[in-house]
């Protein structure tokens, strides 16, 4: 039986699944492996903080993220079908993973970031 997102733990749980998924897939994958080459030993801590600190308030995170974005976007451009995809990946791990008031949340503050990311990435090369 699927609970709400409690914790840490289950905030990595999903993090490692949606990752997992991310860097095999054919839409999305490359930019992770081929472009950003993507250390995932150093990256998916970045984003068990980012991810806790989001749904928790905890302060863990200290990061950038609309400069790595804006830099991949130099390296290999983005669409917003890109950023569309990475949304139904990510919630589809979620309702794969956890059902409740704090699934729900996580869903949508990922479209508000993802939204915020697509039209400052996309909208700018510089």
């Amino acid at each position: 039986m699927k609970t709400d997102l409690k914790n840490r733990n289950d905030i990595e749980k999903l993090i490692n699944t949606f990752y997992g998924k991310i860097k095999t897939d054919a839409k999305i994958g490359y930019f992770f492996t081929d472009v950003a080459k993507v250390n995932w030993e150093d990256h998916l801590p970045k984003m068990y903080d980012f991810w806790e600190n989001i749904m928790f308030s905890n302060g863990n995170y200290a990061g950038n993220p609309m400069t790595k974005h804006k830099e991949l976007h130099q390296k290999s451009e983005m669409e917003e079908a890109h950023f569309q995809h990475w949304n139904a990946l990510f919630n589809a791990t979620v309702d794969e993973l956890y059902t409740g008031e704090k699934a729900e949340e996580i869903k949508q503050r990922a479209m508000n970031i993802s939204a915020v990311l697509m039209y400052k990435t996309i909208g700018s090369k510089s």
